[in-house]
């Protein structure tokens, strides 16, 4: 069935709007959508899919929209066509016909690595740096698809092979995932909201590579735990249901509205041990009042999300080149701020959803070059302690293109034990 010729213009005017790049792209749409509510289910995933197709073939499309008159429309109608294929579109003029099969014909990897990259120059001579131009390309060609649907199966009300049984009942077929104990993929991307599993906080959405983050931090029951940069709390429900409900988790972040959406979600997960916290930076008065106190923090430290462009697209034509070197200093900070938490010998996973060696490997580096008091732990030993079949080096670097998930950095760092004073000392001091 045909979609109404009216939806052309929908997706034009809220396209328009999202490629002056003022506010995220899901951020407007939501909006859109608020503002047009006879849009109808079908209507809305249609103008969704072709905004995010526009936004992945941003480069291609707009070289070829650019020439002759209307421009916004052409390159509404390319992504209209990218996503839902354009025998689906209804009102085309006979020249719009033509124009989307002339566009059809053309053979993408004749293009240049640039232009098949559909990335800014800065970001691809970057990724070129460092992956060789190759590997870039490999990677932004995965980059450039939509990224799946996971889930992660809540262990306090339910198992995997359970939800695997009743996701089918209606029906949604899910996959146990690789590396994720209690991962799922779902195949397709049906509506959640609505399903019982969802509503009792059964499953909850997250990334896998999201979840085995929260993995490698280790906690165990009844420990002192602080997820330092919180957000909607993600994270934050994985290590609850990993500490099986015991002990005292703290979700700490710098912004009351991010904190605000993991309370919906706590209610439904059944976990009692969180306590999210608003904190007015690192150095808070709530934060030092735990220094030395606390057994696992991780700081999933903010960065510029390139790891997202599977599920963000837009990030790349709104993130700028000098804004990097701003977020490292941030992310410096913030892993100093967090690392007073950890009480002797406890653990510190410091990660980023970036790319790119400055957010990752450099502020580890500069971290452990300033901080004798503490050491890197191999990836490789604790993906061993944890049971994840990955076989990582120093550091855990996942990529979409090797391992399907959202790009992810990780590394673990421990408080080197203080060493036991000699008796003679403490005789001393007793004194």
């Amino acid at each position: 069935m045909r979609l109404p010729p009216a939806i052309l213009a929908n997706t034009e005017e809220v396209l328009r709007e999202i490629l002056r790049f003022t506010a995220p792209a899901d951020v407007t749409l939501s909006r859109y959508f608020k503002d047009h509510p006879r849009l109808g289910g079908r209507e809305r995933g249609a103008v969704a899919e072709a905004v995010y197709a526009v936004l992945r073939n941003k480069s291609f499309f707009t070289d070829f929209a650019g020439s002759g008159n209307a421009p916004m429309r052409r390159l509404t109608l390319l992504g209209m066509a990218e996503a839902v294929g354009a025998e689906s579109l209804g009102g085309l003029t006979e020249e719009e016909n033509q124009f989307l099969a002339r566009i059809a014909q053309i053979d993408r990897s004749l293009l240049s690595p640039l232009m098949r990259s559909n990335m800014p120059q800065w970001l691809f001579d970057k990724l070129v740096a460092q992956f060789g131009e190759q590997e870039t390309m490999e990677l932004a060609a995965m980059l450039n698809t939509p990224a799946p649907l996971d889930l992660r199966v809540n262990s306090i009300k339910a198992n995997r092979d359970d939800v695997v049984a009743e996701l089918a009942t209606a029906p949604i077929i899910a996959e146990p995932m690789p590396y994720a104990p209690l991962g799922l993929r779902v195949l397709k991307k049906p509506a959640l909201q609505n399903l019982p599993l969802f509503k009792s906080g059964a499953i909850e959405v997250q990334d896998e590579g999201s979840q085995v983050l929260a993995q490698l931090l280790g906690a165990r029951r009844g420990e002192m735990v602080v997820d330092f940069c919180a957000g909607a709390g993600g994270k934050t429900l994985a290590l609850g249901a990993i500490m099986r409900n015991t002990g005292r988790l703290y979700a700490f972040d710098v912004s009351e509205k991010r904190l605000s959406k993991l309370k919906p979600r706590l209610a439904r997960s059944g976990l009692s041990n969180v306590h999210p916290v608003v904190i007015a930076h690192e150095r808070d008065a709530k934060v030092k009042r735990l220094a030395g106190k606390i057994d696992r923090v991780l700081v999933d430290a903010p960065c510029s999300g390139l790891g997202t462009l599977r599920r963000n697209p837009d990030v790349k034509w709104r993130q700028q080149l000098d804004a990097i070197a701003e977020m490292q200093e941030k992310q410096m900070s913030i892993l100093d701020g967090a690392s007073r938490l950890v009480k002797s010998g406890g653990r510190l996973v410091y990660a980023t959803c970036s790319l790119l060696n400055e957010e990752n490997d450099a502020v580890v580096e500069q971290f452990l070059a300033t901080h004798d008091d503490f050491q890197l732990v191999p990836m490789s030993t604790v993906l061993a302690e944890q049971k994840i079949p990955l076989e990582m080096d120093k550091y855990l670097k996942l990529l979409p293109h090797k391992h399907n998930t959202d790009g992810f950095f990780a590394a673990v760092l421990e408080r080197k034990p203080m060493a036991a004073k000699p008796a003679k000392a403490a005789e001393e001091d007793e004194q």
